[in-house]
């Protein structure tokens, strides 16, 4: 992983590439504790409130779809890993886009949680793309929590994807 994102809205973004496949990660701090954040990350009714509509079983094994309001990203999940309240591991796939794995880790800071999310397997030409939507999730989830709306998200993509565009081209 190299490059790491300008931070905003107390969200920490990197690009990077392993394996000739872009990689996103992003660390986040919020007042909630790791048990409210799992539910929002698990819990359909609450995942719909900020992601988007998911039908299918989050536990481990289980596999879903899902369409994701803010970016519009339709696909099919498979659950590989489901650590209640630390850790999940999804691997998403979509018409149009290449397998990728998307990893959240959650670890109890102070009063709050501590937020790592990656998304591996990426095209590498696209991974600033990728990472301008993969941020608005994570602030939309961050806003959620926190009892605010979620951001405009055309507006908030041309934003970050400005930034990631910049970091991207230093991964050469």
């Amino acid at each position: 992983m190299t490059s790491e994102a300008q931070a905003d809205g107390g969200v920490r973004g990197r690009v990077g590439a392993e394996g000739g496949e872009g990689v996103v990660r992003f660390e986040a701090r919020c007042a909630a504790v790791v048990e409210e954040v799992w539910a929002a990350l698990t819990d359909r009714h609450r995942l719909q409130q900020w992601l988007g509509d998911l039908r299918g079983d989050l536990r481990q094994g289980g596999a879903f779809t899902a369409t994701f309001t803010s970016s519009g990203w339709e696909g099919t999940g498979q659950v590989e890993v489901c650590a209640p309240p630390h850790r999940l591991v999804v691997h998403t796939q979509s018409a149009d886009e290449l397998a990728a794995r998307f990893e959240v880790t959650l670890t109890p800071d102070g009063g709050g949680t501590a937020l790592v999310v990656e998304d591996h397997g990426l095209p590498l030409e696209q991974v600033a793309a990728y990472a301008a939507g993969d941020q608005i999730h994570v602030e939309d989830l961050l806003a959620h929590l926190a009892g605010r709306p979620r951001c405009e998200p055309r507006t908030r993509w041309a934003e970050l994807h400005a930034v990631y565009l910049e970091q991207a081209a230093t991964l050469g």
